[in-house]
């Protein structure tokens, strides 16, 4: 006689989050390995600090394996993480809480260790030159992370906000990272262009890179995945430059959160399958 599949009740804490892959991916990674997953809409629109320490002591409290945190939490729930895996303490943000099974919660980011997996892919594309990183927020310093992990030579940050910048360069704690003061001197001589900021979200329909400043040669890279051809990626496409869209963070990031909540790595394939079903491929 078949066993039961097992249950694992996991959510997302941010605001605005109705158009989110998560509950399908990772409900899709869920049914791969046997696991029945129900995933938990939290959308919050303003949460002051005494409001989200109840609401994580809920989680804590009410059944929850863990769940995934947004914008605008990522740092916000700092102070209600019993302890943080090395690149969430280095990086000071989280996206990722699992309740173990002491009740005690831990913290990891994994959009920094998906990431540096898609910056690995690029190979010698990422080892050609500086890297162009634009929004040095939340995203900005996990795919900044990734991006060093992986080889990238150096890193140039541009941000409307100094005081972001030096808190990624801060956190970072590298030598190869830049702070430069617009996208022009960014993408200058650069053999990528990385997009961590939300320009480019629908209904945004900007660029936060002017196309003639895209080459053929260079790889472009968004973290938007909202439409999936974003329009930087779209420009870049036109000129014959190597896209990586934000499918590919969210696959990578999906499948190691997966791993952490359940502790069995799912197939890739079935969190993609499942972002595919929520978002397009």
């Amino acid at each position: 006689m078949t066993a039961p599949p097992r249950k694992l009740l996991l959510g997302l804490l941010g605001y605005p989050i109705a158009h989110s892959a998560a509950p399908a991916m990772m409900e899709q990674a869920g049914a791969a390995l046997g696991i029945r997953v129900h995933y938990q809409l939290l959308p919050f629109e303003a949460a002051d600090a005494a409001t989200l320490g109840r609401i994580i002591e809920a989680i804590r409290l009410t059944g929850f394996g863990g769940i995934n945190v947004t914008f605008p939490y990522k740092e916000a729930v700092l102070p209600f993480i019993d302890r943080l895996s090395d690149g969430a303490a280095s990086l000071r943000a989280v996206n990722v809480i699992r309740v173990e099974e002491d009740g005690t919660l831990s913290g990891h980011n994994t959009d920094a260790t998906g990431y540096a997996r898609v910056a690995a892919s690029l190979g010698d594309r990422l080892a050609a030159g500086p890297v162009a990183l634009i929004g040095a927020g939340g995203a900005g310093r996990a795919m900044g992370w990734g991006l060093l992990q992986a080889g990238a030579r150096e890193l140039r940050v541009v941000d409307p906000d100094p005081a972001r910048c030096a808190s990624l360069a801060g956190a970072l704690g590298e030598d190869r990272v830049r702070i430069v003061p617009d996208v022009a001197q960014a993408v200058a001589g650069a053999a990528g262009i990385v997009n961590a900021s939300p320009v480019g979200m629908l209904p945004d329909t900007r660029s936060p890179v002017p196309a003639a400043l895209i080459r053929r040669e260079m790889f472009v890279a968004d973290a938007v995945y909202h439409p999936p051809l974003t329009p930087l990626l779209a420009a870049a496409k036109a000129v014959g430059a190597h896209l990586v869209p934000g499918r590919a963070m969210s696959v990578a990031q999906g499948v190691d959160g997966f791993a952490i909540f359940s502790g069995e790595a799912p197939p890739e394939e079935a969190v993609a399958a499942g972002f595919d079903s929520a978002v397009g491929g």
